[in-house]
């Protein structure tokens, strides 16, 4: 049985970083990489992007690593191969082929799942999910003769996705079960700003509905809706959410709740175990919260802090994550934590008349305000103050009226 003194299950971003960060301060250690994919490094920010999709760049750009590098790294990369089992006292990971590896320290950075659709032919050819590299390839492939599609679901994936499809020249209707777009991450201004976009851009959109039944022999040929609406299309792409696979970890001691919890540094209860990347719910120093992040720049921080703690040090996880995409005419932009409820304030910049409209949101801890994040549409210059603001936890307790006033630079707060 093969021992590493650091074994990283997880191919990612996350799961590199720290692999690239180990091997940074200690060049004689053994590390291995276990990636279910079968594929290297490749840029999942990609995946959803039009001018990757519609051929304006190579496919060959996709990737960041290449097998050179891993050899060069004296890394070991099991490729497409799945951990099946955390045997935690024996410090040892059972792998999908029966082989097994044993560790010293342990980097869990699996990421997260697609949810599928669960009904009734719900696995009919032409019903796609974006999360894979071989995923993206499917349907790479699936649009070079689609004509009709629907897309499934509000958010990011969902607005990325059909910006695609038309762009693709394929008539494209989605399909929401909210009130408005994004509810309730965001407020119904802001969801409708995004869908004027949406349907400027072509986009019929479906309020307060779902999928009841799958027409077509074998593969998709129509759907209907609760209402007993029929429409038609030959391809189906769901952004119906994500969640986190921990069958593998039954009986491992490994605490659990939507993510892997891990404390500041991104230690979890067990010894000599350390979580990164969107599986890992984790505590934020600067928003004082334990919380789940899924993007990129999160990932790739994750995995830098994991790396070197893993290694000895005891370095903090302190880092604003964001999110930004852009396409249909809008630019939207996340930072921080965008989540909106009654311990917190909102406070508005800009209007949907003026095509340009944010939220900041507050955290109100009683003698301090702070800012926690914000939603910003068509604002995306004010991302780097806003996140400058939120990591030095700078008071705006006497600011609020300022925040609100569109022609205030928030650059002013940040001492």
């Amino acid at each position: 049985m093969e021992k590493y003194k650091y074994l990283i299950i997880g191919g990612g971003v996350a799961g590199l970083t720290a692999a690239e960060t180990i091997r940074s301060k200690d060049s004689i250690a053994s590390v291995a990489i276990v990636n279910d994919e079968p594929y290297t490094l490749y840029s999942r920010v990609m995946l959803s992007k039009p001018n990757f999709f519609l051929g304006e760049i190579p496919f060959d750009s996709v990737w960041l690593k290449n097998e050179d590098w891993y050899k060069k790294n004296n890394i070991n990369f099991f490729g497409g191969k799945k951990a099946v089992k955390l045997d935690s006292k024996n410090r040892t990971i059972i792998l999908s082929d029966d082989s097994a590896l044993r560790y010293e320290k342990l980097l869990i950075a699996t990421g997260v799942q697609a949810r599928k659709w669960n009904f009734p032919n719900s696995d009919k050819k032409g019903i796609y999910y974006l999360r894979t590299l071989e995923d993206g390839r499917v349907i790479m492939n699936a649009i070079k003769s689609a004509k009709r599609a629907i897309t499934i679901g509000g958010g990011f994936i969902s607005f990325e996705t059909a910006d695609l499809l038309k762009m693709a020249g394929i008539d494209t209707t989605m399909i929401i079960r909210e009130n408005y777009f994004w509810e309730p991450l965001l407020d119904e201004e802001s969801g409708r700003m995004i869908e004027g976009a949406l349907k400027k851009g072509g986009i019929k959109i479906i309020y307060k509905s779902e999928v009841k039944e799958i027409v077509g022999k074998t593969n998709v040929e129509a759907v209907i809706l609760q209402d007993n609406t029929k429409i038609e299309c030959n391809m189906i792409i769901c952004g119906i959410g994500v969640y986190c696979d921990f069958d593998w970890l039954k009986d491992s001691g490994l605490k659990t709740n939507r993510g892997i919890l891990a404390d500041e540094y991104l230690k979890a209860n067990l010894p000599d175990v350390w979580v990164a990347g969107d599986v890992a719910e984790f505590k934020d120093i600067t928003l004082d919260e334990t919380i789940q992040i899924g993007n990129w720049v999160n990932a790739r921080e994750h995995g830098r802090i994991a790396g070197l703690n893993m290694i000895g040090e005891k370095i903090p996880f302190k880092f604003v994550s964001f999110y930004t995409t852009q396409g249909l005419g809008i630019s939207i932009a996340f930072v921080g934590d965008v989540r909106s409820d009654k311990s917190r304030i909102v406070i508005k910049r800009g209007s949907p008349q003026k095509n340009s409209y944010g939220r900041v949101i507050i955290l109100d801890k009683g003698a301090r305000k702070e800012i926690e994040g914000a939603t910003l549409i068509n604002r995306t210059s004010e991302l780097a103050a806003i996140a400058k603001l939120i990591e030095k936890n700078i008071d705006v307790s006497d600011k609020l009226d300022k925040l609100g006033d569109d022609n205030f630079d928030l650059k002013s707060l940040i001492q």
